[in-house]
């Protein structure tokens, strides 16, 4: 069975074939309609299998109108020609695709020269399928350096390390917990804080703490968290107690926004706790999905044992990764981002989305019925809620209606401690062009008037109220 449930009711009916796209058959006149839950006995020609797949497809929503994702749904046509090129070379593979790995390693070495390690030629590092992935890995040289510096304390006992992190954490970081069963020791929100306190996160450690989690752009509000005040108050913490507690950086978005933009906020390896950092390329990094990044300070960051050799492709690859084969085609295409903008370049498409952001939130704000919790002036990212003299309708009922409109705009409630608060939370990325903010606030403008002579917030009733999962 699989996990993503469609009809409660399975239509056991064959696809419909136009006969235009269905080659002649002597027998029934036309192409036999193919089953849609099972293989079909015979091969299609591949115009007809390619016109039923299109057709399906055409359902879906427009990817450039999504402002949930923060993936890329963007790219130059060149960059869609190198990844065609590139589609049939796994990434394991780099004895005989050596140039695919050559173009890996120096993505490595930009990044960490872009973050700031002390020594970039000695920061290690690889490429993921994003930043879950990353995550992973990052969290499992936590757990391995924790074990190694506390094998001799606790011979012949199972104990249990942790990992402290803010509630707001995407959740990779609750799946990462789970699997390698490490306890998550979550920093719940407070009023108008809606990521994790320093000081609250420090107060949570103890000898069995194999790290903290800072995230650089909360997938909640798009706000930063203050890693240099997290590092200070761990700092603190050893001073009063010895204990010395590394610090891995979620910058998923952030880590390819700040670096542009803010380029005054210290928040990564100039940190000298700051242990590894991961992104995504395929979000802020203006790469299709699905390629992401995880760099460690230095070899001692980074478990030996961790990494595992292969020869059995030809050549004695390195390889830390959870999975095996993937393709080469978005480590290809991120390298020619990195060389197609360069610090400049990437710096103009940042701002230029921060200024969309920002403009849409305060456009949003004067239209009196709504209270912003962000502005967008750190991740090109912002949340909203209705006012308090809003009774009629709810951030539920604005998704369900732009929606309508072919908005894809996420509602959903916060957690732990603020789970009274709901938002509705607008991503901006390259291709959501001033224009399109334009055309998104003139039909939140047409709906509310709608919306205002509602009796009462539609998502009361269960059988239209809608919802976001992260």
């Amino acid at each position: 069975m699989p996990l993503h449930k469609g009809d409660k009711k399975p239509d056991e009916r064959p696809m419909a074939v136009n006969p235009f796209i269905g080659e002649a058959n002597p027998v029934a006149g036309m192409i036999e309609a193919p089953p849609k839950h099972r293989l079909p006995d015979s091969p299609l020609p591949p115009m007809t299998a390619a016109q039923i797949v299109h057709d399906e497809l055409m359902l879906d929503g427009n990817s450039r109108l999504n402002l949930a994702t923060f993936v890329t749904t963007w790219m130059e046509p060149e960059a869609g020609v190198l990844m065609a090129e590139c589609r049939d070379k796994n990434m394991i593979d780099k004895d005989e695709y050596p140039r695919t790995a050559e173009l890996e390693r120096r993505c490595v070495a930009m990044l960490a020269d872009l973050w700031n390690a002390p020594d970039p030629s000695a920061a290690v590092g690889c490429s993921t399928t994003g930043s879950s992935e990353a995550c992973m890995l990052a969290g499992m040289a936590l757990k391995r350096r924790w074990a190694q510096r506390n094998a001799d304390r606790y011979p012949g006992r199972t104990v249990r390390p942790n990992l402290v992190m803010g509630v707001n954490v995407q959740v990779c970081w609750d799946k990462f917990c789970n699997f390698w069963e490490v306890e998550a020791r979550q920093v719940p929100m407070e009023g108008d804080r809606y990521h994790l306190d320093p000081r609250a996160a420090a107060a949570m450690c103890d000898e069995n703490t194999i790290g903290v989690v800072g995230i650089l752009g909360s997938t909640f509000d798009g706000s930063y968290e203050p890693i240099a005040d997290l590092c200070a108050a761990l700092d603190a913490l050893q001073e009063r107690t010895g204990l010395d507690i590394p610090v891995h950086v979620d910058g998923a978005s952030g880590a390819m926004v700040a670096p542009f933009v803010d380029e005054d906020l210290v928040w990564d390896f100039r940190l000298p706790r700051v242990a590894s950092i991961n992104t995504s390329g395929h979000k802020y990094g203006l790469v299709y999905p699905g390629v992401g990044w995880a760099l460690w300070r230095d070899k001692e960051s980074l478990p030996e044992e961790l990494v595992f050799r292969v020869n059995y492709l030809g050549g004695d690859m390195p390889t830390f990764a959870l999975n095996f084969s993937r393709p080469g085609a978005q480590v290809v295409a991120q390298y020619y981002t990195f060389l197609r903008l360069g610090r400049e370049g990437y710096r103009a498409v940042q701002q230029s989305t921060r200024d969309v952001a920002m403009s849409l939130a305060d456009r949003i704000e004067a239209l009196g019925d709504f209270r912003l919790l962000t502005r967008g002036d750190e991740l090109p990212v912002f949340a909203f809620t209705t006012g308090p003299d809003v009774t009629r309708y709810d951030v539920f009922d604005v998704s369900r209606r732009l929606r309508e409109n072919g908005w894809l705009v996420p509602a959903y409630t916060f957690p732990a401690n603020r789970e009274d608060l709901s938002v509705v939370r607008v991503v901006c990325r390259n291709g959501f062009s001033s224009d399109l903010a334009d055309m998104f606030v003139d039909d939140l403008t047409r709906l509310l008037p709608e919306l205002r002579k509602q009796a009462h917030p539609l998502s009361q009733d269960a059988a239209v109220a809608t919802s976001f999962h992260h």
